[in-house]
């Protein structure tokens, strides 16, 4: 029988809506091969099963993941997607191995553009400017760049200027599940006299 006719026949003797007998080890497949996060909504859709169930068979994988101490991997969730990642232990020898170069380090001033979009997203780069009283214009670009912040829309006014956001990257990174897990605006952060840099790992 040729691989063609082989083929055909497991097409064939598929059903729709068929229910797979390991769907655990079809989620770690599809997450493996992803590479970036895949929606609850969407796991349920391809397994033909509830996005609550997605989610159960996910917190199980999870918690192996997270008890074995012979993983490299881990599985991430935010809001309302999840994502394989490596753990961040493993960084120097995936960018060895890779030859990945150090993403480099967020300056003072990035960090402040990053923190009014992160609180009052989505908002404008006009409103960003007016808050930190600077041009923005670099910082923007550059979180832009590392894929922290993202264009998510455009102001309904003359000129329709950008609306910025942050992304599942800049949970990732600052290892939050979703928005609802920042610091209070309140919470006063620990002062300093010489500019901070944050180092920017796994982008």
């Amino acid at each position: 029988m040729s691989l063609e006719e082989n083929k055909e026949i497991t097409q064939d003797n598929q059903t729709e809506g068929e229910v797979l007998e390991y769907p655990e080890q079809a989620l770690e497949a599809i997450l493996f091969a992803a590479g970036y996060p895949i929606s609850f909504d969407k796991l349920a859709e391809v397994l033909n099963i509830s996005p609550l169930e997605v989610k159960a068979l996910l917190y199980t994988m999870k918690n192996k993941y997270d008890e074995a101490d012979d993983r490299g991997i881990q599985l991430v969730f935010f809001d309302d997607s999840c994502q394989l990642c490596t753990k961040e232990c493993y960084d120097k020898y995936i960018r060895s191995a890779l030859g990945i170069r150090q993403s480099g380090k967020l300056s003072n001033s990035c960090m402040e553009t990053l923190a009014i979009i992160a609180y009052n997203q989505p908002v404008t780069k006009a409103v960003i400017e007016q808050i930190r009283g600077v041009d923005c214009t670099y910082a923007i670009s550059a979180l832009t760049d590392k894929n922290l912040i993202t264009v998510s829309g455009k102001l309904d006014v003359p000129g329709k200027p950008n609306l910025y956001s942050t992304t599942d990257d800049f949970l990732r990174v600052f290892g939050l599940v979703g928005l609802s897990e920042l610091p209070k605006p309140s919470e006063e952060m620990p002062a300093s006299n010489e500019p901070e840099q944050i180092t920017i790992e796994g982008i």
